[in-house]
């Protein structure tokens, strides 16, 4: 069975998708990307904060689930210059323990929603 996830101290989803589902002890999360969950406006002035929004808005999704960041077991970054991976993953980094960092990809893809520039997903479990 699936639980939806959806909470307002994120974005709302853009399409026709959730938030995230929760299956039994398992989340997956859509991508977010850097809008800003209140004025709905991108956070776009430089990668590294960007980067921040995505993250927090993944926090928020993550909290209505009841999970934090130690429970997420992968991510998937998205990204449309791999010459901001440094950048990236000097915020990403700040988010996790690097003893216990879920396992990762990064690809840099033609464009992302709203042509930003980072769109991060993950899978958490309980």
């Amino acid at each position: 069975m699936k639980k939806i996830i959806n909470t307002p101290k994120a974005p709302a989803p853009i399409g026709p998708y959730n938030q995230a589902v929760l299956s039994g002890n398992t989340l997956y999360t859509s991508g977010q990307i850097a809008l800003h969950p209140e004025t709905t406006e991108l956070v776009l002035d430089d990668i590294r904060t960007e980067t921040k929004q995505v993250m927090e808005n993944m926090k928020a999704v993550l909290e209505a689930a009841d999970m934090t960041f130690e429970n997420v077991i992968k991510t998937s970054i998205f990204i449309s210059d791999m010459n901001n991976f440094a950048q990236i993953n000097e915020v990403y980094c700040q988010y996790f323990d690097e003893a216990s960092a879920p396992a990762r990809e990064t690809v840099e893809v033609a464009n992302l929603p709203k042509f930003v520039n980072v769109e991060i997903s993950m899978i958490a479990v309980k």
